[in-house]
């Protein structure tokens, strides 16, 4: 049983720059969500060297930059995925749909509009 028909004579689009974003985005988070974890590290470590200079605001305030900089980097890498996901199934197969049958009438039914006598 075939669930889907495949338009005949249709080609399919080579793969381009979609599939390349779909197998680095994963790095790409990983990197970026490391890297947006060296500020509260180091401000951190700061408060350790320099307990004078630093205080418990410094390092909260770091921190709550970070957290939001890194959801804004996950949103943004959750975009950018489901946008070359879309790109690359467009770039798939055409399907048929089931055929409807249309009514090969050249003129349109003359009673379609009309009210039924009370």
């Amino acid at each position: 049983m075939n669930w889907f028909n495949k338009l005949p004579g249709f080609r399919r689009t080579p793969a381009g720059l979609e599939r390349t974003i779909l197998r680095l985005l994963p790095r790409i988070v990983l990197l970026g969500t490391l890297a947006l974890t060296v500020p509260s590290l180091f401000a951190r470590g700061y408060s350790f060297v320099a307990p004078e200079l630093a205080s418990a605001t410094l390092v909260i305030t770091v921190d709550i930059f970070g957290i939001s900089l890194a959801v804004a980097h996950w949103t943004a890498a959750l975009i950018v995925g489901i946008a070359a996901f879309i790109v690359m199934v467009m770039k798939g197969p055409a399907y048929v749909a089931d055929p409807y049958p249309l009514n090969e009438a050249d003129e349109p039914d003359q009673t379609a509009g009309r009210r039924p006598p009370d």
